[in-house]
């Protein structure tokens, strides 16, 4: 799972839910003229609320996460797993809605009613919570705000001194990436010229003259396409992680993944360079 890939929107959605798991530990009912020595119940002690309004809140709210941190978008009938953690947190609110203007179930509609309960803070809080959690998860691929990442991207490392070696592995500005084998791949800067007598290897399709590669991190999650345009991505850049740009084609950006895929980054609105 990439928590780096968690948006300010899956932030709200999580913090809703730890709002309504404190709710529940709080009142259900309020009753005027109840001496404090009664314990009243919480949200746990009615059967409805804790199923409707706790459980499906918190459920909705995994699923919305737990979505969106996986590699690979995961399906329950045909439908994607946020579609049903948005759903659950929708119903949650919705449940808690009608348990705030009906905290007794039905029960203090029977005889005279003027001294039923009314709703309790644990429910109140509950319905807050449901109300912003539900709000998130649906606005948060509407609105260009709460898509930004969680946890942003890590400052690049400062400039290495003149001819030290720059720390080694991908993901890292300043990093060479090596080629098959741990070589270096032709035309990066600081190849060794080959000895005489060595046959040289196959020449790579050299970037543009006025293009030097980059490292940069996109600001959400970034479809990447095949550079023979096929409409069907082939990756997913994910918040947080340096990615390595190569040259600038026709149709976008081509990047390089951590495998060593290559392909078109369509959209660079918002990018972070290294």
């Amino acid at each position: 799972m990439n928590i780096r890939s968690l948006t300010r929107g899956d932030g709200v959605v999580i913090g809703a839910a730890v709002l309504l798991f404190i709710a529940s530990f709080l009142d259900l009912y309020s009753i005027d003229g109840v001496p404090d020595s009664i314990d009243l119940p919480s949200l746990w002690g009615s059967g409805p609320v804790l199923l409707g309004v706790v459980l499906a809140g918190i459920i909705g709210a995994a699923l919305v996460v737990v979505s969106r941190a996986l590699p690979q978008e995961r399906k329950i009938a045909g439908l994607d797993l946020r579609q049903f953690g948005v759903a659950f947190t929708v119903f949650a609110a919705w449940s808690a809605l009608g348990n705030i203007f009906d905290p007794a179930g039905g029960y203090d509609n029977v005889g005279d009613s003027s001294n039923g309960p009314s709703a309790g803070t644990g429910l109140i809080l509950a319905l807050v919570a449901t109300l912003v959690m539900a709000a998130a998860a649906v606005a948060t691929p509407l609105v260009p705000a709460l898509q930004g990442a969680l946890i942003p991207a890590p400052k690049p490392p400062s400039p290495q001194p003149y001819g030290a070696q720059p720390p080694a592995g991908y993901g890292y500005p300043g990093a060479q990436p090596a080629g098959f084998g741990g070589q270096p791949q032709p035309g990066q800067p600081g190849q060794q010229g080959q000895s005489f007598g060595a046959q040289p290897g196959p020449a790579a399709q050299p970037p543009a003259p006025d293009f030097s590669p980059f490292w940069f991190a996109v600001p959400v999650a970034r479809p990447l396409y095949a550079e023979d345009g096929a409409p069907m991505p082939i990756a997913e850049l994910a918040p947080g992680t340096w990615y390595l740009a190569v040259e600038q084609g026709g149709q976008g950006l081509i990047a390089q993944t951590q495998d060593g895929r290559r392909g078109v980054l369509r959209d660079t609105s918002g990018i972070q360079r290294g």
